[in-house]
């Protein structure tokens, strides 16, 4: 099922207002892009974060903190050329160091956000995530303080793309070593270089507040004064505090979207990505055998999901590459075309499958554990999943725990589930 955003917004939002009141779906338990990353947190840090380049309105990379950059010959060296009026929200000048400081944090061993691969083509970044070199050996350099030299392994055609990325965004040097497991868990830990700094939040936080940055390079291009968040994990909330006008854009799924699609304030956003089932295949467990798996996939009726249960533009996704990302090289097709198996529904077939794997097994039934969030559509999802499984795959019960976020992370991360039901957006280009 790929992503499609269906929202309606409050049209009186731009029409002089100061303030914007924004929903999120869950706490951000941290803006230490190391230590996690989330929609929320990104969402946060888009607004109040600036790294090397941001995003255009045709969302083209154009430069941000960094003026300019100049590329060697060889495609595997990048000198970037920082603007001299950039500073910190507490008044710090953002350095090179600073983006040195950020990017070893996200690369190290220690990191628990996920992303360390992002860093990957950078000279020993594969090999400090597996702990054989010291995060120093990282291939970027501060030159002074207004020049940041980045190595790579091999070219890197996409590079200045995923500069966009929260996830290369920098930190302050100064307030890391002063705080540091502290830095990012509370905006008093915290320091912010772009349009809006965070003054109400911590890591518990169900609202929080973004006010504009007076130390931010281009503060006059900024109209509003206030981003004003709150966490609703419910679709019908979020439209009740739109319609008392205590949200000024909320994220509408499932029934509630039915009942909106003649308002003249919904309208629908596509992002390129892919919500998927996360299957644990670790030696033992159960889903470690394959044709299981196969059965999985096709007992799903992915159309019923996309316009019946979500009903929220959503398009149903059969691989794990969003449409419109990338073609095949060899035959010019959508690459998600291209890898799509020949069958994607078929109950019958599913059933073999399943029995064949249950035999191999030596068993004649099998209990599963489907973690997934507490929000309204993931329990939605999660129910139909669970009934879609059990009404077409003889001998299986599934056990649905909806959690918030970071619980169901953990019961993930100790392998304590058998399938995680997660999203991944496309992170750049």
């Amino acid at each position: 099922m790929h992503v499609g955003g269906l929202r309606h917004s409050n049209s009186q939002a731009s029409n002089g207002k100061t303030s914007l009141n924004l929903m999120e779906t869950d706490v951000v338990s941290s803006l230490d892009t190391s230590v996690t990353a989330s929609i929320p947190q990104w969402d946060t840090l888009v607004q109040t974060m600036a790294g090397l380049y941001r995003s255009d309105k045709n969302d083209q990379p154009v430069p941000a903190v960094a003026t300019s950059y100049h590329k060697s010959s060889d495609g595997k060296t990048y000198t970037f050329n920082l603007r001299h009026n950039a500073k910190w929200s507490n008044g710090d000048t953002v350095t090179a160091k600073d983006f040195v400081t950020a990017w070893r944090k996200g690369v190290s061993p220690k990191a628990m956000s996920g992303y360390n691969y992002i860093f990957s083509n950078i000279k020993n970044a594969d090999q400090i995530s597996q702990g054989k070199k010291a995060v120093s050996s990282l291939g970027v350099k501060a030159v002074g303080k207004y020049k940041l030299v980045v190595q790579l392994e091999n070219p890197e055609p996409t590079f200045i793309d995923k500069m966009v990325m929260p996830a290369f965004y920098t930190q302050n040097t100064r307030l890391v070593k002063k705080y540091g497991a502290k830095y990012g868990t509370a905006a008093k830990y915290t320091a912010f270089d772009g349009a809006f700094k965070v003054t109400k939040w911590t890591n518990t936080s169900e609202k929080w507040t973004a006010v504009k940055n007076p130390y931010y390079y281009a503060k006059s291009a900024v109209k509003l004064q206030k981003l004003n968040y709150q966490v609703v994990k419910d679709s019908n909330t979020a439209h009740q505090l739109f319609q008392q006008g205590s949200l000024d854009d909320a994220v509408v799924s499932g029934t509630t979207a039915q009942g909106l699609q003649n308002n003249k304030n919904l309208y629908y956003i596509y992002r390129s990505g892919n919500n998927f089932v996360n299957l644990n295949m670790a030696k033992g467990a159960v889903l470690a055998n394959k044709q299981l798996r196969q059965a999985l996939y096709l007992a799903v009726n992915r159309t019923q999901l996309s316009k019946k249960v979500l009903a929220n533009g959503s398009k149903p996704s059969y691989t794990f590459s969003a449409p419109n990302a990338a073609k095949d090289p060899a035959s010019g097709k959508d690459f998600a075309t291209a890898a799509q198996p020949k069958e994607t529904y078929n109950v019958a077939k599913a059933k073999k499958l399943w029995q064949a794997g249950l035999k191999q097994l030596g068993k004649s039934k099998v209990d599963l554990t489907l973690v997934a969030s507490d929000t309204t559509t993931d329990k939605n999802v999660s129910e139909f999943l669970q009934s879609q499984l059990e009404s077409k795959l003889p001998g299986l019960k599934v056990t649905v725990k909806n959690l918030p976020s970071k619980s169901a992370y953990n019961l993930v991360a100790n392998d304590k589930y058998d399938l995680y039901l997660s999203l991944w957006l496309n992170d750049y280009a």
